[in-house]
């Protein structure tokens, strides 16, 4: 059975220094598949999913978001960027 989550609020990237608890719906074979790329990684399932949250984000917003923007040392690269 999966749980329902909300997500009231989003803080912004200043507000989200302090890691809170969050939760989240899977399925079994999901839950094995998260547990198979951590351990594949040497991470925790949490740190697993923050990392392959954060490489979506920064592949589909290269430039950041007006509540998460790039930050003043951040290096963008590739050739659908102005920057290398």
């Amino acid at each position: 059975m999966r749980k329902k989550t909300l997500i009231q609020n989003a803080p912004t990237a200043k507000s989200a220094a302090k890691k809170k608890v969050r939760t989240f719906s899977a399925s079994d074979t999901e839950n094995l598949m998260l547990e198979a790329m951590a351990e594949y990684h040497g991470f925790s399932k949490s740190a697993t999913i923050t990392n392959l949250i954060k490489k979506e984000f920064w592949r589909v917003f290269p430039h950041g978001t007006p509540k998460v923007p790039l930050s003043d040392n951040a290096r963008v690269k590739g050739p659908h960027h102005e920057t290398e």
